[in-house]
């Protein structure tokens, strides 16, 4: 066996079983953007470093399958293992099944791991080979034969969330479960998704980097629930505690059994769980597609969460102001680079009140490495800043109650003037989403041209979405509400927040993005007379020297400088003097 190359590895454990192609997507068995070291197959198999795509590899040819975030990033990682990048969302770029179909003879076998595909993505791509003549089967996990390093699953310890930073107990959660159970006619459900599990159980871990989630499962019936996790993860203070709260503890390894033994149809999310538990489902009484209530639950945050991320957006806007002041005199006082950035910024928010840790990989992309959508400086890629262009800054914390997530694209002196009108164009789409008006009802889709229109007049555009749901200090990218062009049928409700991002990238030369975090408020009433709107939660002056003022409308005057009046209202009495003086100066009036 070839002891070098994983791809070679691999290649010759597929001789051996007869199977002619193997697909391994970037996830787990949760479904998980995110992913702890142990499920990261497709990123030891590929190379690749991202945090989504799907890779594909045959005896003879391989490709990967990403989005226009990665379309820099993934080449230089993937082409020295003999690997095509498939650039998703472009036209001309074949699906996995029809890319199987050309390269494949008929009726060849194409092998995945269960564990790995949601009921619905598997069974989506078994009509799809099967209709070009190719059989799917299910032989486990090949990456495990040839991963003779993996790291082992985590062991890391849970901590509960007290109700007076939640909202409510696990009890009242479970039983707001049971209505939906109800009306949806199912004895049982299971939950899969590790956020949707964290928020139900009101716990929390760190198994997976910035989420501070923990690998288990939750199987809900009429009487009883039970929590599937490592037990040593769980003291015997935090097991009793949700005990009375009618959760018992069960091993995580259990869950098919468990499954298999309930007797009775289980509701399931074909969306999000994986098809190995719908297999353990339908050798007993069946599993029943409902929609994850908790999901919904979770995404419209009550009053006592709302107030929690109100307070970490202070403390965050006090490391960011600190950080920006630093970033300024050091620009004038010696040489710093991106990783320099990076560790700064960490060092400011860890000085806060309730910070646990960030909530994604610190983006510090100068010049050119701005245009690569989630690029992260290391030591072989980090440059030093320049007294010129755009420093983009995307970066989050994870405080215990709430989770944050800005944006700022920082002139470091003298910028083109095509990366002046750039910047006019996102900042302005900013904007206006923002100060967008909408009646109940209204989804993303609906309001993502708000972003965009001044983009495309002139014929620019932006490959990610503009808005996602952000969690309670949770996962950073949370549904199941967005804005972004593509369709969602959730509409925007009261107490659901989320990220206002739109951006430019010019590859080789500069990338653009402004965020904050908006909350939709209004009328918790369902009426379709009812207008919404944001509140902008983010608090951070947002730079104003590079914008082309002729192009600044006087209700987006209006805007920012209302803006930056509550960034120093809020923000200055927890600053000293000097940086008070600071933040006055950035937050003056705009005209």
């Amino acid at each position: 066996m070839n002891e070098q190359n994983p791809l070679l590895q691999l290649r010759e454990i597929m001789q051996q079983n007869n199977v002619s192609a193997v697909i391994i997507p970037g996830t787990d068995p949760h479904g998980s953007e995110y992913i702890t070291e142990y499920w990261q197959e497709m990123n030891y198999i590929s190379g690749f470093t991202g945090e989504a795509g799907t890779v594909v590899i045959t005896t003879e040819a391989a490709a990967l399958w990403t989005d226009s975030r990665y379309f820099l990033q993934a080449p230089p990682q993937i082409e020295p293992r003999g690997i095509t990048l498939m650039r998703e969302g472009e036209s001309d770029t074949p699906t996995i099944a029809n890319w199987l179909a050309s390269v494949l003879e008929k009726d060849s076998i194409v092998s995945v791991n269960p564990q790995l595909f949601s009921v619905s993505a598997f069974i989506s791509l078994q009509d799809m080979l099967t209709s070009n003549g190719l059989e799917l089967v299910t032989d486990g996990d090949f990456v495990e034969e040839v991963w003779a390093e993996r790291p082992p699953l985590p062991n890391n310890p849970v901590f509960q969330m007290p109700r007076t930073i939640d909202g409510r107990t696990p009890g009242e959660k479970l039983k707001m479960v049971r209505a939906e159970m109800e009306k949806a006619g199912i004895e049982a459900w299971l939950a899969t998704s590790l956020d949707d599990i964290a928020w139900l159980c009101n716990l929390r871990g760190s198994d997976i980097a910035y989420n501070p989630v923990f690998m288990a499962y939750a199987l809900i019936e009429r009487d009883r629930a039970a929590l599937f996790i490592d037990g040593s993860k769980v003291s015997d203070i935090t097991a009793a505690s949700i005990g009375r709260q009618g959760i018992a503890i069960k091993d995580y390894n259990n869950i098919r059994v468990a499954i298999a033994s309930v007797g009775t149809r289980i509701g399931m999310d074909f969306n999000k769980a994986n098809y190995q538990l719908y297999l353990a489902a339908q050798a007993n009484g069946g599993a029943k597609h409902i929609t994850s209530p908790v999901t919904l639950m979770k995404g419209i945050k009550n009053n006592v969460e709302l107030t929690g991320i109100r307070k970490a957006m202070i403390r965050d806007g006090v490391a960011m102001v600190k950080f920006l002041r630093w970033l300024e005199l050091q620009m004038q006082a010696s040489e710093i680079t991106e990783l320099d950035v990076v560790k700064r910024l960490h060092d400011f928010r860890a000085e806060q009140d309730c910070f646990v840790g960030e909530s994604f990989a610190t983006i510090a992309a100068y010049g050119p490495h701005a245009a690569i959508v989630h690029y992260e400086p290391t030591a072989e890629t980090n440059i030093p800043l320049q007294p010129k262009g755009y420093l983009l800054l995307d970066s989050g914390g994870q405080y215990l109650d709430g989770t944050t997530d800005i944006t700022r694209t920082i002139p470091l002196g003298p910028v083109t003037g095509e990366q002046r009108m750039n910047y006019t164009l996102v900042f302005k789409g900013m904007v206006n989403l923002a100060n967008a008006k909408f009646p109940y009802g209204t989804r993303g889709a609906q309001l993502d041209v708000l972003a965009r229109q001044f983009l495309w007049q002139h014929s620019k555009n932006y490959g990610h979405g503009t808005g996602h749901g952000i969690g309670h200090f949770l996962n950073v990218h949370e549904g199941p509400h967005s804005i972004r062009m593509q369709e969602n049928p959730v509409i925007l409700e009261p107490g659901m927040v989320m990220s206002d991002e739109p951006g430019y990238y010019q590859a080789d030369n500069h990338g653009i993005r402004i965020e904050n975090i908006v909350a939709v408020a209004g009328g918790r009433e369902k009426n379709s007379n009812k207008f919404l709107h944001f509140d902008t939660l983010t608090l951070c002056p947002i730079d104003l020297k590079t914008l082309i003022r002729q192009y600044i409308t006087p209700e987006e005057v209006e805007w920012i400088n209302a803006y930056h009046q509550m960034v120093y209202r809020r923000l200055a009495p927890m600053l000293d003097r000097d940086h008070q003086k600071w933040l006055q100066r950035k937050c003056a009036k705009y005209d």
